[in-house]
């Protein structure tokens, strides 16, 4: 029965009042009137009987999309998460988002803004040199000094494969090298309102590149207004051919672009050891646009088993709520 008290308060647009949710819990989400499709008037009983079905079938669409009926939040091993549903435009699920924490090579996605935002030729050859080692950490990197590759190459390979070496490289050629790029990158995080984000190197190697997972949703909102960044950062692989280096295959250091189940936007791995395993994506689940924010993460597959048990919990509601509203319409 209250169900269908519910259901009646939304189609005829009065508010829906909702208790405020504490932490780690679902959100419920009204369904905004306006969104809500009539037909137009039929024009006999049998065009009528039609015209009731599509606009109960609408109903039912519009409540799916705006209403899932979110089980108990999910048991994420991740030390911070936050999933952000982007239409209704707030958290599904949060954990510990406002905690400020290393966030290893997911600077790498604010690298990339900067770079784009320069208008700087991707055809351009960049040389690496032994300027682009990492001498903070040491970090291995199966790229060479003296390996000549296109800027876009670079941007790609620093994207998908978290090339460290590349990102460097692309720091050190924007205009004024890194230190400008670190300035640049700041900049555009107080711009983006990141108040809790703080770069102190191109790469994310160093521990001193802080951001909380809520600033985070705001970079991956920003980031995938960029083409480039789509494309580079949720390819599966690519080959790199350097003259006088025999060929390298870098593969996504993230293993659900490979996975045809998952619809994914943009994508962005980061570890060191001060930070955990971090992954941060966009992706669309249940037809529903969401961003997965996951730091601080142990074991290699454990921030991809939160993002598969994010997917499900999503799918599973979303499956609850058209069950739930073609018994009521």
């Amino acid at each position: 029965m209250r169900t269908k008290l519910t259901l009646l308060v939304l189609l005829l647009g009065l508010p829906l009042l909702t208790q405020a949710q504490p932490d780690d819990v679902a959100i419920y989400i009204p369904i905004p009137p306006e969104e809500i499709q009539q037909p137009q008037a039929a024009e006999s009983p049998v065009e009528q009987t039609i015209a009731e079905q599509i606009a109960e079938e609408a109903i039912v669409e519009e409540t799916l999309d705006w209403e899932p009926l979110y089980t108990k939040a999910p048991k994420l091993s991740s030390a911070i998460a936050l999933v952000y549903d982007e239409k209704a435009q707030r958290p599904l699920f949060s954990k510990n988002a406002d905690a400020i924490v290393p966030i290893a090579s997911i600077t790498k996605l604010m690298t990339a803004m900067v770079l784009l935002d320069a208008q700087l030729p991707m055809n351009e050859e960049i040389r690496l040199t032994a300027d682009d080692l990492d001498r903070h950490k040491g970090t291995h990197s199966r790229m060479r000094p003296g390996m000549l590759l296109q800027r876009g190459e670079l941007l790609k390979l620093a994207l998908m494969a978290s090339e460290n070496r590349a990102a460097a490289a692309l720091a050190r050629t924007y205009p004024g090298g890194t230190a400008a790029t670190v300035a640049m990158m700041n900049a555009k995080a107080r711009d983006l309102g990141m108040w809790n984000t703080r770069f102190h190197d191109a790469t994310g190697l160093h521990s001193a590149n802080v951001s909380s997972a809520r600033d985070l949703v705001k970079m991956l909102v920003a980031a995938q207004q960029y083409e480039l960044i789509h494309r580079y950062s949720t390819a599966s692989s690519h080959m790199v051919a350097s003259s006088g280096f025999r060929p390298l295959r870098f593969g996504n250091t993230n293993p659900l672009v490979k996975n045809a189940s998952w619809d994914i936007g943009v994508s962005k791995t980061g570890y060191i050891s001060e930070a955990g395993r971090c992954l941060v994506m966009k992706a669309t689940i249940a037809q529903r646009p969401v961003i997965i924010v996951l730091l601080d993460s142990w074991g290699k597959r454990t921030r991809v088993g939160d993002a598969n048990r994010i997917k499900k919990w999503i799918e599973n509601s979303a499956t609850r709520a058209r069950e739930r509203a073609r018994r009521t319409s």
